[in-house]
């Protein structure tokens, strides 16, 4: 039911993360990732967390947020296509969301607990989808996109970010 999605099942820039999502059960995986990265992230210190590689880029608490924001945006979007919603969604400009978010004024185990329970409402809904659903369609940033497609493109953006976050921030 939940088989890799072919590349014409979603814009073609999500490719570099549908790529990065290892062969198995991507409910599986997408549980495994959550658990795995709330216990570094938990590991993390408080004044380690606003921390940049560079001028410009995001904190730590930043692209954590970010991978929030995503999966929340991601989320609504699946659920339209579910639902079969005719609706055109639209793109967003990740930039623009991080600089009107609040995360690094907030403590980062509760950003880390935001990015649990964000993460979780996804798999739920995730798992709620039957083999027919899975395979519906939806259009966002005048990309066609099939739901099946959804939690690879989450999964391979959270290895991604957190893989950034191992490399250049910690």
């Amino acid at each position: 039911m939940w088989s890799r999605p072919e590349k014409s099942e979603y814009a073609d820039y999500y490719h570099r993360y549908v790529n990065r999502v290892p062969e198995g059960n991507i409910l599986d995986i997408i549980a495994g990732q959550i658990g795995e990265t709330v216990r570094w992230l938990g590991s993390i210190q408080e004044d380690k967390a606003m921390f940049r590689y560079a001028p410009g880029k995001w904190s730590v608490k930043g692209v954590v947020g970010h991978l929030i924001d995503i999966e929340r945006l991601f989320q609504y979007r699946v659920l339209a296509f579910a639902r079969l919603d005719p609706a055109r969604l639209p793109g967003m400009e990740q930039d623009d969301y991080a600089a009107a978010a609040n995360y690094d004024v907030r403590a980062l185990s509760d950003i880390v607990d935001e990015y649990q329970v964000t993460r979780e409402a996804g798999l739920a809904l995730f798992r709620s989808f039957d083999s027919n659903i899975v395979m519906r369609k939806g259009v966002a940033n005048e990309v066609e996109f099939t739901v099946r497609s959804v939690p690879y493109i989450l999964a391979g953006h959270d290895t991604h970010h957190t893989g950034v976050i191992k490399e250049l921030y910690l």
